[in-house]
């Protein structure tokens, strides 16, 4: 009897072993050739599809190998895992990226990693997914690469897109080089995004970080983005609108470099972006800052930055953005012959409305910038309940850029606005609280600085 008590636990223990052996999935075993020429999405996928059709487990990308990929899709309860020193870089052949990031749109980019309709998905490990960004510019400029020319078909490819997917975790790996958006949340429920480095090439436009588009309950935390375009963007785009509002959005302990806006909301929002909390982030070497940029119908409400460190300087008119550390903008947007100027508006339409933004609070936020905070709207009221409570800025002048300007595109009008520095320039807006708050000027110019504030057409500010 003792024996056969003895043996049956090493038996059980050998089966649990062996079962969890069964549940991890590397692509080496499924045809994937590293270091090669060969596109391995093929076998990428077909370890994707076993894995979650044997109920789930680990496909594993191994260490210190470089793959070759073009688009693949991730399935239910796979864990994608990129163990260290690996790598899948993205095919520079354009012409394997067919679908559209956009669905019908597709003047806006493809996808290369996607997901539709899935739950329990995690992309884990020390390891990095490159976008190969530069194979898809044109020839480099000072400030910028040269977008190809295209018509209404941009083969561009995002690198992560993911539609209607529930219980999300992408954790410690490294995203760089981007060709455009790279990480996209479309419809997306319960979203942990940790720990990652996200370094595109900061000469690449449209290179946005994290777009968080008609999701609820994402939090973001510990991560390092540099993007060309906007490191953490909040929106609702309208290809999209089944899904709905963006909300119950928290953002902690990040670090951000931005040549256009480092975080913002909009301008794509058709619906309604709220319940959002950015804290104890710190912003450094961007055009903009925090920018809330509203073009459409959608309105932005209960909005909190706290305890932010706010770096700006000047870029070149290709990037959106005057070195406001702090922008709160409502106008119609521009109507232009753009490729994608079909889809900004709604069905039928020619012009656009823009609505409503309140009840958005700044507490401790300390900025160091070559321009002041703006806030503007197209009409009184539109803009309202804005409080500032103790945000510092000490106005320096650190290019050889001329300043006196705000940036105000995409608007339907006049896209820059000329004027000397204020701290806070307010025009067209209502009830807005400004508690505790200060302007230096650190060697800014004195005869380019104009005072602590301004107001145009604005009531109820103290």
């Amino acid at each position: 009897m003792r024996i056969h008590c003895f043996l049956i636990p090493l038996f059980l223990l050998f089966a649990a072993c062996s079962g969890s052996r069964g549940n991890v999935y590397d692509i080496t075993d499924f045809g994937a050739s590293a270091d090669s020429l060969a596109d391995n999405a093929e076998a990428i996928q077909k370890a994707i599809d076993r894995c979650s059709a044997d109920g789930g487990g680990t496909v594993v990308i191994p260490a210190g190998k470089s793959f070759m990929s073009g688009p693949f899709r991730l399935k239910s309860f796979v864990n994608l895992h990129l163990e260290p020193n690996s790598r899948i870089v993205a095919n520079p052949d354009e012409s394997v990226y067919q679908e559209s990031a956009f669905r019908e749109n597709r003047g806006e980019g493809m996808m290369w990693i996607s997901g539709k309709d899935i739950k329990n998905v995690s992309i884990t490990g020390t390891g990095t997914i490159d976008g190969n960004g530069v194979a898809f510019m044109g020839r480099e400029l000072d400030d910028s690469y040269e977008l190809k020319p295209v018509t209404d078909f941009d083969p561009r490819p995002h690198v992560l897109t993911l539609l209607n997917a529930e219980k999300v975790n992408i954790s410690d790996i490294t995203i760089r080089n981007s060709a455009y958006w790279t990480i996209h949340l479309v419809g997306c429920l319960d979203v942990a995004i940790t720990d990652i480095s996200l370094l595109n090439n900061l000469k690449i436009r449209n290179g946005d970080g994290i777009d968080i588009d008609h999701s609820k309950k994402v939090r973001i935390s510990g991560c390092y983005i540099e993007s060309g375009d906007d490191c953490i963007c909040l929106k609702n785009r309208r290809e999209f609108e089944e899904y709905g509002s963006c909300k119950d959005i928290t953002v902690t302990n990040c670090i951000m470099t931005s040549r256009s806006c480092a975080v913002k909301i909009g301008s794509e929002n058709m619906d309604s972006i709220a319940n959002v909390l950015f804290s104890n982030c710190i912003i450094r070497d961007s055009n903009r800052g925090i920018g809330i940029q509203n073009r459409d119908e959608g309105t932005v409400t209960d909005v909190t930055f706290s305890d932010m460190h706010v770096d700006c300087r000047l870029y070149s008119d290709v990037w959106w953005g005057k070195s406001e550390p702090i922008y709160i903008t409502s106008y119609p947007r521009a109507v232009g012959n753009h490729k994608d100027a079909g889809w900004r508006f709604p069905k039928g339409a020619v012009k656009g409305e823009c609505g409503e933004v309140s009840r958005i609070r700044f507490n401790n936020v300390f900025c160091t910038s070559e321009n002041g905070v703006f806030i503007g709207g197209d009409v009184p009221g539109k803009i309202n309940r804005i409080l500032f409570s103790n945000v510092n800025i000490d106005l320096v002048k650190t290019t050889s850029y001329p300043g006196g300007v705000y940036d105000l595109r995409p608007r339907d009008g006049e896209g820059f606005v000329e004027s000397p520095t204020y701290g806070f320039f307010f025009d067209t807006a209502d009830d807005i609280t400004v508690r505790d708050c200060s302007v230096s000027l650190d060697g800014f110019p004195a005869d380019r600085y104009a005072g602590f504030m301004k107001t145009i057409n604005c009531r109820g500010v103290r």
